[in-house]
């Protein structure tokens, strides 16, 4: 527990400061991140990140992340990133063919969607942060008070297995212990931020129960991907934590949802 601690401490003094200064040094920790992430998922499948498949992984997922300020670097493409993500496909599918099928076509769609389910929850979290620190603060809070709530209420008062298939230790009651924790958040968010200026009351606790839900289904996804794989933890850079993907799976469901719903 200590060391737990002391890990979160030290990764909050690191991701906190950068998230308030934004700009570049926010992007290219947000690129750091997210390359962890991705070498993460791929070693499950035991693709190694310094092989033909991994860098050309690690490439489109950069590609992805690009800020859409920065698109134009692909000159006249309308739509640089979308035509370059299937461009990269049709390299994945003809270096199977040159590898003899050593890398198969499952391999193939595993390396794209590992990019795709890497690329648009961290390209959300910079989006987020673009149109308010206040968005990333929130939605951050909202998605630490589920994963509180959904422990502390659980342990405590825990019966009904929620998924135990995936995760057998989350139950109902600890799930509904998390949305309601977020939904606490949402109230004192509202009332004591500007928050309130952007949206009304209703459509924030609407919010913040979808938020909620999907932040806990995205952690039920990182644990079907690791149990499919056999894997404890998706890495060891965080002790007491796990990888990176074990702290921000949630985070890779709440922020496209987030921004999702902040424009409806």
């Amino acid at each position: 527990m200590i060391q737990r601690i002391i890990t979160a401490v030290i990764a909050a003094l690191i991701f906190l400061p950068l998230v308030i200064i934004g700009g570049i040094p926010f992007i290219v920790l947000i690129y750091l991140m997210a390359s962890v992430a991705l070498y993460e998922v791929l070693r499950m499948k035991q693709i190694k990140i310094l092989s033909i498949p991994g860098i050309l992984s690690v490439m489109l997922l950069w590609i992805f992340l690009l800020p859409t300020e920065y698109i134009n670097v692909f000159g006249h493409i309308d739509d640089g990133k979308t035509e370059i993500i299937l461009f990269g496909v049709l390299i994945f599918l003809s270096y199977s063919v040159l590898s003899k099928n050593r890398f198969s076509f499952e391999s193939v769609g595993f390396c794209m969607l590992a990019v795709l389910y890497l690329g648009i929850g961290f390209y959300y979290l910079m989006a987020t942060r673009a149109e308010s620190i206040l968005f990333v603060f929130f939605a951050l809070i909202l998605i630490w008070a589920t994963d509180s709530g959904a422990y502390f209420i659980g342990k405590s008062f825990g019966k009904r297995k929620l998924w135990p298939e995936i995760s057998p230790n989350k139950t109902v009651e600890g799930s509904v212990g998390g949305i309601i924790c977020a939904i606490v958040v949402a109230l004192l968010f509202f009332y004591l931020t500007d928050l309130n200026n952007s949206f009304s009351l209703v459509k924030l606790l609407v919010m913040s129960v979808l938020l909620s839900v999907f932040g806990q289904l995205g952690d039920l996804v990182e644990s079907a991907l690791k149990r499919f794989y056999n894997v404890k933890d998706s890495g060891t850079l965080l002790p007491g934590h796990g990888g990176i993907l074990d702290r921000v799976d949630s985070w890779l469901f709440v922020m496209p949802l987030f921004i999702f719903l902040h424009n409806l």
